[in-house]
């Protein structure tokens, strides 16, 4: 009989300060962190009953470093995963590990996007781990301690994913709790590495497995909000469509003791059925990526879904629905005018998006922008976006781009700069709450969301009061509009309200240091005129990226 195995799950820090992670935001409602590491908590799922897992989040944990340290010494051993902006501290923990004589497994999108970086971990498992799983713990039951397993792309059949172990998280830590229905998006936008990661023929969950997840969380007494962490909700719109009216059901039943966010292309706006069993599913918001208001760049970068049709208009229609929008936005892509700023600018102002994700173009490892940008000879050596700051906003750029680099900086700068001014801002967020038809199950005030959100928004409203005096009065003044204009769409007001909390604090971090960059590329380019030597170019460029590299280390 095969014996027990003490494993560490370590989800490791993402690096630095981003518009993502929504550190003051966090401090304000009395959360750590906005979400748990989903694909860890599913790995613990698929591992053999008799190994006994133990989760540190390193994000959200209040132990020191020495009792970390403690724990990965005591542990058989540690299975980690995750992303680039992770890169730093997965590589500083197997390191530790490697110290320690702990063997250490790694998996996850960078793992798998960049292999050679993790040679030192004992194991790699690259891929979708339920596709691989099993050889591995072959493999170690059968005295192994070392190797690498790569599981076939895009075989995976979802159906067979277990519930993650949910059990294994302090809830209490986090903003919100996650699920995943479905993996892959059907379109091939040139710089997204999910494709490359999950394929473009999106494999959604069974129904009924889908709602005994959503059981387990209500089981074990979560209540408020469930990210569906699918890349593309409706990539499988068929499927989902299908699930809906049993989402529905359920919610209906248990007195709706969540309420749902998710990521979806702009091509939901099509579809005023789908979005009204959202609405009754009680989703409430949606992170749609917009990327850019020029055509000519979307159609370049193969997002042409976002080119037959207005922008604003679509946006609005998902108002419509009582949903807010959360945009993303890319400045960088080869196609880009002079105009740039000043049209993503009217855009963002135009469709009355409050929450804007801003970032710089980068080439994602593995991507077709990556593999087209080292064919024409302009992708820079260094692939590593986790220089300090672990965010695109300041670490962006990674190639020589067709337009001046001080340009771009400087209409990326414009951009962050005007729409998270806290005029502009809130001025967004009434505008937003005028829009919002509320008369639907998402505007309505269930008694488990009442619970749960009372002593959130008592917290913020509380501390943005004593402890944000720059928030006070914009915070303030919002609640007497959305009271006066459009009162059942106060949860969103106050969502709105406490992103900006960390948004706009970040905000003038990133437009202090690209404005640090803009000064570096302009010393460079003038040091170019005066010199005159042929080949200082280059020079200057590795110049700059070190000079760029250590501001990024900086924060406020």
């Amino acid at each position: 009989m095969s014996s027990e195995t003490d494993v560490l799950l370590i989800h490791p820090l993402f690096a630095g300060g981003s518009f993502w992670n929504y550190e003051e935001t966090c401090e304000l409602i009395g959360a750590k962190y906005p979400a748990p590491p989903l694909g860890l908590i599913t790995v613990a799922a698929l591992l053999p009953d008799h190994w006994n897992c133990k989760l540190i989040d390193r994000n959200v944990t209040d132990l020191s470093d020495a009792e970390v340290s403690a724990e990965i010494k005591a542990a058989d051993m540690v299975l980690m995963g995750g992303m680039l902006p992770q890169q730093r501290d997965l590589l500083a923990t197997i390191a530790e590990c490697r110290a320690t004589g702990t063997p250490v497994v790694v998996g996850g999108p960078d793992a798998t996007s960049s292999p050679h970086i993790y040679a030192n971990a004992n194991f790699r498992v690259l891929g979708e781990v339920e596709g691989i799983i099993g050889r591995f713990v072959e493999a170690w039951e059968a005295g192994e301690r070392e190797g690498e397993f790569t599981a076939p792309k895009f075989s995976v059949d979802v159906t067979q994913t277990p519930c993650p172990r949910f059990d294994l998280l302090d809830f209490s830590k986090y903003v919100q709790a996650n699920v995943q229905f479905s993996r892959g998006c059907p379109f091939l936008c040139e710089f997204c590495d999910i494709i490359e990661l999950y394929g473009h023929k999106p494999r959604a969950k069974d129904f009924n497995q889908m709602l005994r997840e959503l059981q387990r969380l209500y089981d074990l007494g979560y209540r408020g909000t469930v990210d569906f962490v699918d890349d593309n909700l409706i990539g499988n719109k068929k499927a989902v469509k299908q699930f809906l009216p049993l989402l529905i059901a359920w919610q209906k039943e248990r007195r709706y003791p969540f309420e749902f966010s998710t990521e979806a292309s702009l091509n939901l706006a099509d579809d005023p059925e789908f979005l009204m069993m959202m609405r009754d599913a009680n989703f409430f918001g949606i992170f749609v990526g917009i990327e850019s208001p020029d055509p000519d760049v979307l159609v370049a970068t193969r997002k042409k879904q976002n080119t037959k049709r207005d922008i604003a208009k679509s946006v609005h229609t998902i108002y419509e629905a009582g949903i807010f929008v959360i945009g993303g936005f890319i400045v960088g892509f080869d196609e880009e005018k002079s105009t740039l700023s000043e049209s993503m600018i009217e855009l963002i102002e135009e469709a009355s998006i409050p929450a804007c994700m801003v970032g710089l173009l980068y080439a994602l490892p593995n991507t077709q922008l990556t593999r087209r940008l080292a064919k024409e000879g302009r992708l820079h050596e260094a692939h590593d976006v986790d220089d300090g700051s672990g965010d695109q906003c300041t670490s962006g750029l990674n190639f020589d781009t067709c337009r001046p680099r001080h340009q771009v900086l400087e209409d990326y700068r414009a951009v962050v700069d005007h729409i998270y001014g806290p005029e502009q801002y809130f001025a967004r967020v009434n505008e937003l709450c005028d829009l919002l038809d509320m008369s639907g199950v998402n505007g309505s005030l269930h008694m488990a969301q009442i619970r749960c959100d009372a002593g959130m928004f008592t917290r913020f409203l509380w501390n943005v009061t004593w402890k944000r005096s720059d928030l006070r009065w914009y915070v303030w003044g919002l609640l007497f509009h959305i009271i006066r204009k459009n009162p059942r769409a106060i949860r969103a007001a106050i969502y709105n309200a406490a992103l900006y909390a960390h948004l706009g604090r970040f905000s003038r971090h990133v437009v202090n240091e690209i404005s640090s960059q803009i000064e570096i590329e302009n010393r460079s380019k003038s040091l170019k005129r005066l010199v005159g030597v042929q080949g200082l170019g280059h020079a200057c460029r590795r110049a700059a990226d070190g000079g760029r590299r250590a501001l990024a280390g900086r924060m406020p």
